[in-house]
């Protein structure tokens, strides 16, 4: 008996989407990559040689015709990750979006009510730490209740250093560093704390400590972020674009009985250098190499989702509200003023004193 596979494009093919792109070819048995979209001539002739037999367009609209097709993997410029799941909604595929849905909270908003209107579809969007196996780990350890109730988190996003100029080219289209970096930090705040958690208040500082470009796009390349939860819980963020070392992603979950820490020491493998300097470990040089298999089991769950027609592992709404929080960070960091919210989550203004 033939297994049904799932007729998938990839959206863009930069630095994230070729990885997607590769791990729908070769790395997800039920999922055929059939097609992907670049407009970029390099791109598509790096999709030619590596993607045999995979269909490579120049119109993301033409794509959504390819025959057969039940799937797309959005992973472009952050800020067309809205319009082009829209599309493929509306073209009645499913979605697997990379983060975030987009640097605004409204055209956030639009990709669930688009998701809404067509029920029978799968639309994710693609938090990666959500696939990892010791954030899972963590997650079954902290809700078992061994640890009492989780009270704060502190966690970050570290990039190594890129002296190319590549953060600052892109921090055109990023949101920003909170929106961008620190998202996934928000997504497992709003995971540990319970999906449903409402914000109470964000504040965040931030400087150009390598890469004062930066500014010209109101952004930074080192930021700290404060978000208060109604609940009595806190949660504390800290991003990076200039770790001398490797990426250093790591989260601590603190819990009223005790504490969880995810990736505090890091390093590539179990290999130790003994040196005249002393001795040490060498760390992922990049976000991939800390979570490639993440993004490996994501692609599998997502395929699975689509095929048996099960429940996504989280809800779309989370998102948004995600976006909710990295926009008040962002926000916070250029004005230098607190951002607000009731306990319903709508934005409120307190006057100063």
């Amino acid at each position: 008996m033939v297994q049904k596979r799932l007729k998938v494009a990839v959206s863009g093919l930069g630095r994230m989407g070729a990885r997607h792109a590769l791990h729908f070819h070769e790395r997800t048995p039920r999922a055929e990559l059939v097609a992907a979209f670049t407009p970029e001539a390099q791109e598509a002739a790096w999709a030619r040689q590596h993607l045999e037999g995979v269909t490579i367009y120049s119109d993301y609209d033409e794509m959504l015709k390819h025959e057969g097709l039940q799937a797309v993997v959005v992973a472009t410029v952050t800020t067309a990750h809205a319009e082009q799941a829209i599309k493929a909604i509306e073209a009645d595929k499913h979605v697997l979006c990379e983060k975030p849905l987009s640097t605004s909270i409204e055209v956030s908003q639009s990709v669930v009510d688009a998701a809404n209107k067509k029920p029978h579809l799968k639309v994710l969007c693609g938090f990666s730490r959500r696939f990892d196996a010791s954030y899972r780990d963590a997650w079954e350890r902290m809700d078992s209740g061994n640890f009492g109730r989780p009270s704060i988190i502190r966690s970050q996003t570290c990039d190594k250093l890129d002296p190319s100029g590549f953060f600052v080219e892109y921090a055109q289209f990023s949101g920003g560093i909170f929106v961008d970096c620190n998202i996934h930090d928000i997504d497992l705040a709003l995971w540990y704390f319970g999906q449903d958690s409402v914000v109470k208040s964000c504040y965040a500082a931030g400087i150009t400590a390598v890469q004062p470009d930066l500014r010209k796009y109101g952004d930074v390349d080192n930021g700290v972020g404060v978000v208060e939860f109604y609940g009595n819980k806190i949660a504390y963020f800290y991003s990076s674009r200039i770790m001398a070392a490797g990426q250093h992603d790591m989260t601590e979950i603190i819990g009223t009985e005790g504490k969880i820490t995810v990736n505090g020491n890091p390093q590539t493998n179990l290999v130790e250098l003994s040196e005249s300097t002393g001795i040490r470990r060498e760390i992922p040089p990049h976000y991939y190499g800390r979570f490639e298999q993440a993004f490996v089991t994501e692609a599998n769950e997502f395929t699975a989702c689509c095929l048996d027609n099960t429940k996504l592992p989280f809800k779309l709404s989370g998102a948004v509200q995600a976006v909710k929080i990295g926009c008040a960070l962002q926000e916070s960091v250029r004005t230098g003023k607190k951002i607000n919210f009731d306990d319903t989550g709508r934005r409120i203004e307190k006057a100063s004193l």
